[in-house]
């Protein structure tokens, strides 16, 4: 993404955040602790609804535009428990079975490939390990909203920052290995746009065996 649009990231998305965001992150991230990965940690957006004790948080984000905002920010919180790292989903160089929580916000659409971030999520969670979620994705197939999806999604995506309209994310994690212990799925507020008003968001876990 570029430094331009990072710039005014946090102010385009303060509507939605109040609309809706603010509550669901609320609700997802209030139990979380021990070893923690977020990723696509974007401008920081999740780090007022972490705990504040017993959390060890890894903080990734590979675009260099938003990391340099996180950053900012987590010197502004001033908390020795969380490090930041650069890596791309896709290949996470970190230990299998280590985290008891991922972490993921607005992130499945853009990366470069969907089924292949999620399968290395899952390898770095502990079994029975838990993958917090928020997502807009796929309208309804054969709706207004998802043949509008499809045909402007090649060319959103290229001022996007990669953001695909159409992504059956849940799918997705189904076939990563993941099973539903949460998942809700919305609507954001008709402020937004049609074509990105569909979204989930919720708790999938890595199964025990």
């Amino acid at each position: 993404m570029s430094a331009l649009n990072t710039f005014f990231y946090d102010r385009f998305m303060s509507g939605l955040e109040k609309a809706c965001l603010h509550d669901w992150r609320t609700e997802l991230l209030a139990e979380v602790k021990g070893e923690v990965l977020e990723i696509g940690a974007g401008t920081g957006a999740n780090l007022a609804y972490y705990p504040s004790n017993d959390v060890r948080l890894l903080l990734s984000e590979p675009d260099a535009a938003m990391r340099k905002q996180l950053e900012k920010k987590v010197a502004l919180i001033q908390r020795d428990d969380i490090c930041l790292i650069s890596l791309q989903a896709e290949k996470l160089p970190l230990d299998d079975n280590r985290f008891d929580y991922v972490i993921a916000s607005l992130v499945c659409c853009s990366v470069a490939n969907m089924d292949r971030s999620l399968a290395e999520i899952y390898r770095v969670l502990k079994p029975g390990g838990r993958y917090l979620f928020i997502e807009h994705v796929a309208a309804k197939t054969d709706s207004k909203a998802r043949r509008w999806q499809e045909w402007l999604t090649p060319l959103w995506r290229k001022f996007a920052g990669n953001c695909h309209l159409n992504r059956e994310t849940e799918n997705a994690m189904l076939r990563a290995g993941f099973e539903f212990v949460k998942i809700q799925r919305d609507a954001m507020p008709d402020s937004v746009p049609a074509i990105v008003r569909s979204s989930i968001h919720g708790i999938a876990v890595k199964p025990l065996n």
